[in-house]
């Protein structure tokens, strides 16, 4: 999204704000997907036994939980990047699993710290190899011509809007997402205006469409990390794969043709 604000000259802080209703609409889609796939695989029946009680394991769980209020709050409060968010998550994780839970030692320490780096040493050449990829793609000008052939070809906005979907899922296959993003949004978001489009609006459709990318071979970044975590081979997460991307493309659809979903809540945060 920053990206994308500074690429099109749009406001970050609206972006931002106007990402909350299509990603709620994404992760409650996927959980009921993910729910209603399990009744019917049979999967999870005995899920509950041991468990303990909501309000026990909630109070047991709590500085696991207030992880992500620290993030996200000290983000959106300006206290430090999401960069340094990052750094911020590490420290407070180690503090808490060391003093707070116990259930990591000072010998865990060099295991941790060696799963770590070769975990994010095969996702770096990973997201390299990609980005060279991009590069190549960017400077046969593959992008910047579907970018013209779209603002030559379609003549309505619901059209527009299809086309650069359906282009941009594919592009989100081969080109990393920030390369895309650089590259496409100062061409695109100008035809999106042209046809009545809100740029915050287009700008959610786009970030949205690109991350499928990052779940889609054969540059998924996302699936060579879970990949690399569940210690499993790549074949054997894209057939599971395949329901839901569709999940997220019902979601992108309605995300692309209800504005609102996303504009309601820019609308009434930076009433005028």
């Amino acid at each position: 999204m920053i990206l994308y604000g500074v690429s099109a000259e749009v406001s970050i802080g609206e972006l931002f704000i106007a990402g909350f209703g299509p990603g709620l609409l994404i992760g409650g889609a996927l959980m009921v997907f993910v729910w209603i796939w399990c009744k019917w695989k049979g999967w999870g029946k005995n899920d509950g036994d041991g468990r303990l009680p909501f309000g026990r394991a909630f109070l047991q769980a709590g500085w696991a939980l207030l992880m992500p209020v620290i993030i996200l709050g000290g983000i959106y409060g300006g206290i430090f990047t999401p960069t340094e968010a990052s750094a911020v998550a590490v420290f407070y994780a180690l503090v808490v699993g060391v003093f707070v839970y116990r259930e990591i030692g000072v010998r865990d320490l060099y295991m941790i710290l060696r799963k770590s780096v070769i975990s994010s040493a095969v996702i770096m050449f990973i997201i390299a190899n990609a980005g060279l990829f991009a590069f190549l793609i960017t400077r046969a000008g593959v992008p910047e011509a579907i970018g013209i052939w779209l603002q030559d070809v379609l003549k309505s906005p619901a059209m527009f809007l299809l086309g650069v979907n359906a282009a941009l899922f594919i592009i989100g296959m081969f080109i990393e997402t920030s390369a895309s993003i650089i590259v496409l949004a100062p061409i695109l978001a100008p035809v999106a205006i042209h046809f009545g489009i809100d740029p915050v609006h287009f700008g959610l459709v786009m970030v949205v469409n690109l991350a499928l990318g990052m779940i889609t071979p054969p540059f998924g970044v996302n699936l060579f990390a879970a990949c690399t975590v569940a210690k499993i081979s790549l074949d054997r997460i894209i057939t599971q794969l395949v329901p839901f991307v569709l999940v997220v493309l019902a979601c992108l659809m309605v995300i692309t043709y209800v504005p609102s979903l996303s504009l309601g809540l820019r609308d009434l945060v930076y009433a005028k």
